[in-house]
């Protein structure tokens, strides 16, 4: 179960041992970590979850450390008896890649073979400036250490939610923190150069923290995300993914920049998991367009101001479920309309009403729906089943006319002879017909 979440700077100059005389010059900072160390000590954590963006990076994946036991020391800032060594969590940190790939999000564990390849050789100063902290209150616990990728951010956002999944079936008592500073160009000479920018992003994402308004974030511009010059945002981003299921409190204990990048130091308190998941803006607008055609007959109007993230074309798949069952899917392959808030709202009401397979919705099923939303990238062909993946990738086939669709990371759907078998049979194409496979990823919102 989660017990408690949080997001650490890493500067190492706010261990003793490194920063010397250099520490009165974070003062707000040390004091922030202290009493944020303390609260995640009373929650008592039996294993804690670290992402840090100085540990393993993948462009399309994420990886976590692999190993019976986890290691580092400050040996590269000058402090070489600072060390730490904990047992690692693998059995949570493969639940946790189980429910990803489930989620479409693949996750690899990082063997010493894979290490030097991928920038990652322990324990990094991204997970030890915190847990030196979390030390000093008491905290001994067990631990799994996940890196960042370029994943999108809404592949990150899934990724949190499927950790989330792993750790609340897990029977260990559980704390998650993300690693990150905030931008790096806070004044003339900082690190990175200087952006006024990176003051309007630092503000934001605090002010967003003390207020818990996850959409803000997920919602940056790009340009300022850009300008700020961080490292801390696909690790919160994560962070809050796992977050979404919980009722939380959050509270900022600090915030400075005296050497030109933000350290922001802020806790969550978990006070209890919600009845029913708060549902994103697509699958929003999904349930509106269905129960609005329901309840007059006519499609619903498309928005004077389109949601954020739904301006762009795409093709788009509507599911939905009733205890667990399917009750209709329908989709485009590619965009048939301007945008992808208006694909939503057409295959919404397809899904409920023109699925050939069910009987069409009625309006007093509507409470019981879970709706999911698919939003696919362009298909793109593959030359053999070997360039396809079930968890990964939907899968197209096409012979003479005929094109069946699979969407990725299907319950009970494992292998790619099985994914490729059940396209054939919905476009009724025979085995030993001939057929042009294409492959693409989704996007899911639930």
């Amino acid at each position: 179960m989660l017990v408690f979440a949080g997001f650490a700077p890493h500067p190492p100059i706010i261990v003793p041992e490194v920063g010397g005389s250099e520490l009165d010059k974070v003062t707000r900072t040390v004091k922030g970590m202290q009493e944020w160390a303390r609260a995640a000590a009373a929650a008592r954590p039996e294993t804690l979850v670290f992402i840090s963006p100085h540990g393993s990076f993948l462009r399309e994946a994420l990886g976590y450390l692999g190993g019976k036991e986890l290691a580092g020391d400050f040996t590269a800032f000058g402090a070489p008896e600072v060390s730490f060594r904990a047992a690692a969590d693998l059995e949570l940190a493969r639940a946790v890649a189980g429910e990803a790939g489930k989620a479409g999000v693949e996750v690899i564990e990082m063997k010493e073979s894979l290490l030097a390849r991928f920038q990652a050789n322990g324990l990094d100063h991204g997970i030890m400036v915190p847990l030196y902290y979390l030390r000093e209150a008491g905290v001994d616990a067990g631990l799994v250490a996940f890196g960042i990728s370029l994943l999108p951010f809404e592949k990150l956002f899934q990724f949190g939610r499927a950790l989330n999944k792993a750790v609340a079936d897990s029977p260990r008592r559980v704390g998650l923190i993300a690693s990150g500073d905030l931008s790096h160009r806070l004044k003339p000479g900082a690190p990175a150069g200087y952006d006024p920018q990176g003051r309007v992003f630092d503000e934001t994402i605090r002010d967003a923290l003390a207020q818990m308004d996850v959409e803000r974030i997920l919602n940056l511009p790009e340009e300022l995300v850009e300008r700020a010059g961080e490292c801390g945002l696909r690790p919160l981003i994560m962070l809050l993914g796992a977050l979404q299921d919980y009722d939380v409190e959050s509270k900022v204990y600090s915030y400075e920049g005296p050497f030109g990048v933000g350290y922001l130091v802020a806790g969550f308190r978990i006070k209890e998991r919600r009845q029913e998941r708060q549902e994103s803006p697509y699958v929003r607008l999904a349930r509106a367009s269905l129960e609005h055609y329901l309840r007059t007959g006519k499609l619903l109007p498309a928005p004077e101001s389109v949601p954020a993230g739904m301006e762009e074309r795409a093709g788009v798949f509507v599911s939905l479920k009733k205890h667990g069952r399917l009750r209709g899917c329908i989709g485009t392959i590619e965009p048939c309309q301007e945008n992808v808030a208006a694909e939503i709202i057409n295959n919404a009401v397809s899904a409920g009403v023109q699925d050939p397979r069910f009987w069409p919705v009625e309006p007093e099923e509507l409470p019981e729906l879970k709706i999911s939303v698919d939003v696919l990238t362009p298909p793109e062909p593959v030359a053999s089943e070997e360039e396809l993946d079930p968890k990964r990738y939907g899968v197209i086939v096409r012979s003479r006319g005929r094109t069946g669709l699979l969407l990725p990371a299907l319950e009970g759907i494992d292998t790619v002879e099985e994914q490729v078998r059940i396209a054939r049979q919905k476009a009724g194409i025979r085995p030993e017909e001939p057929v042009q496979l294409a492959r693409f990823e989704v996007i899911r919102y639930e």
